[in-house]
C-alpha cells in the first residue's frame, strides 16, 4: 500500500501503532547507531572555539564573515503611500465578495492612518471613523496631487523630482 511518500512500502495500522485507514508511520527496519563523540583533550591556557558575535538582523558567510544588512527603507507600498498624505481627503472604492446586501461600496474621508492590513479614515461632515480592511481595496481617488516617494536603485524617486530622459 503507498501512503503517498517516498515510502511505497505497506505498513499495517496494528503493526505501527497507527490510525485505521494506512496513515501510522513508518519505522525503518534496521536503526542506524549515531556515531560516539570523540573527546577532545584539554589543553591548559587554549581558549575553546567561540562562535563570532554576529549583529541582530545579520547573518554569517560559510567563510566566517559578517554581513550586516542595511535597514529596509520605505517602499513603494499602499500603506506607506496613504501614510505619507495623511490629513488628506480621499475616496475609496471597495469590493466584498458573497454579499448579499451590497457588493461594492464607496467611502470618503480624511486619511487618519494606514497600516499593512487596515485603513482609519473619518468622515467631516458625520464625524464617522471607518476602519477599513485593505483586502477589499480596489482604489483610491485623491482631490488634488498626492505625496510619493520610493526608494530606486539608490535614489529617493518622489513626485518633486523631475523625470529625465532614459535614452530611448
Amino acid at each position: 500500500m503507498s501512503n503517498g511518500y517516498w515510502n511505497n512500502t505497506a505498513v499495517s495500522p496494528a503493526s505501527t501503532g497507527g490510525f485505521p485507514g494506512g496513515y501510522g508511520y513508518y519505522q525503518h527496519p534496521t536503526a542506524t547507531p549515531l556515531p560516539t563523540p570523540v573527546p577532545t583533550p584539554f589543553v591548559a591556557g587554549a581558549s575553546a572555539a567561540m562562535p563570532p558575535q554576529v549583529p541582530s538582523g545579520s547573518f554569517v558567510t560559510p567563510a566566517g564573515g559578517n554581513v550586516v544588512t542595511v535597514p529596509a527603507t520605505e517602499e513603494s507600498y499602499v500603506e506607506n503611500i496613504l501614510r505619507l498624505n495623511r490629513g488628506k481627503m480621499a475616496t475609496f472604492y471597495m469590493t466584498y465578495e458573497n454579499n448579499r446586501e451590497w457588493n461594492a461600496k464607496v467611502f470618503r474621508g480624511i486619511i487618519e492612518a494606514a497600516g499593512r492590513d487596515h485603513i482609519i479614515i473619518s468622515d467631516p461632515s458625520t464625524g464617522m471613523r471607518y476602519l477599513l480592511l485593505t483586502l477589499n481595496l480596489d482604489y483610491v481617488t485623491f482631490d488634488g496631487p498626492i505625496n510619493y516617494e520610493y526608494t530606486f536603485n539608490g535614489q529617493t524617486i518622489t513626485n518633486q523630482v523631475p523625470l529625465t530622459p532614459t535614452g530611448r
